[in-house]
């Protein structure tokens, strides 16, 4: 897959099927868009996706603009479904007045070379959101592109979306959250230097330092598997700030792995959440803490052991 992103200066040279839209969590409305986009191939026609960049901790109406997917996961779900292009471009008050013709004039037909716009219904675009599917198909004949409509897919009576995703991970539905998604909400980064608390209390853990871009599931314990140089290891992972420890400091994630006893520091692995034991919660002091940790590890062999038969699926399109 060609990355092209942090520049509005480039050029598409192959024809494309190109796609809009943020793609945060690429769940399964957006793959729905991904395999009409797909279908273009038969055309000669190179699989696109346009959305625009996101800074890490950007300020929205004052509060930090989280994704459930950083810009580099984004990538990497969007080259493992086969998409051959992935524009990121930059967004500035320049960008943000342009007239809705002129973007698919300059950058859809001119930089992007679409020759098929795939979009959802309510898609806008352009100054003052100005552009939208009626505005696209009333300038396809002058461009010679053909504009396809993909209609929402829904869960129930409700749209399959960004927003409904982030308020499942905010209450902890993390099945559900992962039923929208298609696949297990996941985190991924180096293992880093923690507190060695797990370790003096004879649990050893890896620790993870989210990026700040990073939208994290309501503070918990939570099941999981981890995934290290391709390998799949059952293990039980912590969101959150650990309030029984004194001192200030970022949410983390903290994961025991099971069957595995090897340093792990500077290595890059993905955690990868699949069920909610518990919420956060302050504790007396170390002891009661051990003794729930105790607790939530025999729990979590039980319930790796009962789901050993059922596979997690990966990202699709």
């Amino acid at each position: 897959m060609r990355y092209i992103a942090g520049t509005r200066e480039f050029q598409i040279e192959e024809e494309t099927a190109v796609t809009l839209g943020k793609f945060d969590g690429l769940h399964r409305g957006h793959q729905k868009l991904l395999s009409e986009v797909f279908r273009f191939r038969e055309n000669g026609l190179s699989p696109a996706v346009f959305t625009f960049e996101t800074a890490p901790g950007t300020l929205i109406g004052g509060r930090l603009q989280t994704m459930i997917t950083t810009n580099e996961e984004r990538r990497q779900n969007l080259e493992r479904a086969g998409v051959s292009f992935l524009v990121e471009y930059p967004f500035n008050q320049e960008v943000a007045r342009m007239d809705p013709e002129e973007f698919v004039a300059h950058v859809l037909v001119g930089q992007m070379r679409a020759r098929a716009i795939v979009s959802g219904p309510d898609f806008h675009f352009g100054y003052r959101r100005g552009g939208d599917v009626a505005l696209l198909k009333r300038l396809a004949p002058c461009f010679g592109y053909e504009v396809r409509v993909v209609e929402k897919l829904m869960d129930g009576g409700r749209e399959i979306s960004s927003t409904y995703i982030r308020e499942e991970l905010a209450a902890g539905r993390i099945e559900k959250a992962n039923e929208l998604l298609g696949y297990p909400y996941m985190l991924h980064g180096r293992v880093v230097h923690g507190r060695h608390l797990g370790s003096t209390l004879g649990f050893p853990t890896v620790n993870l330092e989210p990026d700040l871009q990073k939208h994290l599931p309501a503070f918990g314990v939570y099941l999981s598997q981890t995934v290290i140089d391709g390998m799949v290891f059952p293990s039980l992972t912590n969101i959150g700030k650990k309030p029984t420890i004194a001192g200030e400091r970022p949410a983390g994630a903290e994961t025991y792995i099971y069957h595995l006893d090897q340093d792990l520091y500077g290595k890059w692995i993905e955690v990868r959440l699949i069920g909610f034991l518990r919420p956060e919660q302050k504790f007396s002091g170390v002891e009661e803490l051990k003794k729930q940790v105790l607790a939530d590890k025999e729990t979590g062999r039980r319930l790796h052991e009962a789901a050993k038969r059922f596979a997690v699926p990966e990202v699709t399109a």
